[in-house]
């Protein structure tokens, strides 16, 4: 089985192009899913633990967690450290139970892939980008979205153009969703012919 990296910086498409490769075939692992899972089951305690007074009802309250940690890099360090390996956890399990369904390619859906050094788990890494001024229209038209929010994560997240130079794969997402599935469909085919 071919393990690739799916990723992109906020706003750039990752979700709808991970959709696509889910459509094609592809077992799809999704990082953030996996995370809000976890807010509502085995994270939540540690998470009260760290951050009193952010879970409630045994939910991670994701509005008072941002508050909490957005623009404080020791306190997202903190979370992390509490999130990430019950993340790691799940993807090993997905890969675990892709493999035994026979699936060829399993695409790991990771904002943070090259961030975290999750580039050295997968075959390929994949990249959707889409130019500035497209980025920064989807990223504000999403509800309780402010300026602030949008450079906090930006801030986080590797530049866009690094991650094309670290890419195996491109897909570019400004030039429409029927551009992006024929990519999608050109990066199954390469893969196929590695594996």
């Amino acid at each position: 089985m071919i393990v690739v990296g799916l990723t992109g910086s906020i706003g750039m498409g990752k979700s709808t192009t991970a959709a696509m490769f889910a459509a094609a075939g592809a077992a799809v692992y999704d990082a953030d899913a996996a995370v809000h899972a976890l807010y509502r089951s085995e994270g939540g305690p540690a998470i009260e633990a760290a951050f009193p007074g952010t879970v409630t009802d045994g939910v991670v309250d994701r509005k008072a967690l941002g508050a909490r940690v957005i623009g404080k890099p020791e306190e997202m360090k903190r979370l992390e450290a509490i999130v990430h390996p019950l993340v790691r956890a799940r993807e090993t399990a997905f890969l675990q139970a892709a493999k035994a369904s026979g699936a060829r390619v399993a695409v790991l859906d990771i904002p943070l892939l090259f961030e975290t050094g999750g580039e050295a788990r997968v075959h390929a890494s994949i990249v959707v980008t889409a130019d500035a001024q497209v980025q920064r229209a989807r990223v504000l038209a999403r509800p309780g979205m402010t300026e602030e929010i949008f450079a906090a994560i930006l801030a986080k997240q590797m530049p866009d153009a690094q991650k094309r130079r670290r890419a195996h794969f491109l897909v570019d997402t400004g030039h429409g969703m029927s551009h992006a599935e024929r990519s999608v469909a050109a990066i199954l085919r390469a893969l196929a012919a590695l594996g």
